[in-house]
């Protein structure tokens, strides 16, 4: 039997091959949509804002900035405006962050036009007792 060859490559070629791997690739990782969040107030937005608002149980401004699609700062001036008409009141307040709560008491944002008595009551008029 002929002797061997090629010994020392055949040991050293595993430790090589280690070294020779590919760099890992990281990914690129999740992207998140730019939002097109509204900057001003428009009729429709301001109208949300009076009415839908003081019914939430929970109001901050990111809450309203989620739901309303305006921007935070703008919903923040809408929180201070609401809070300054009584509509809400400020529950808790850091230099960062505020949070509101609806008033205690109902709000009405347009009153229920009163119907005359006389109107209502001419069908029950109306009627005759059989003798």
């Amino acid at each position: 039997m002929p002797p061997k060859k090629d010994d020392k490559a055949k040991k050293s070629a595993p430790a090589n091959k280690g070294a020779k791997k590919t760099t890992k690739k990281w990914s690129k990782g999740k992207t998140r949509e730019a939002l097109q969040n509204a900057v001003m107030f428009d009729k429709a937005t301001l109208d949300k804002l009076n009415t839908e608002v003081p019914k939430w149980k929970l109001i901050t401004p990111t809450v309203v900035s989620d739901r309303l699609k305006i921007s935070a700062a703008l919903a923040s001036k809408g929180l201070r405006m609401l809070a300054e008409k009584k509509t809400i009141k400020l529950v808790s307040a850091s230099s960062k962050f505020k949070i509101y709560a609806r008033s205690a008491e109902p709000v009405a944002a347009k009153p229920a036009e009163a119907k005359p008595a006389a109107a209502a009551k001419p069908a029950a008029e109306g009627k005759t007792a059989k003798k």
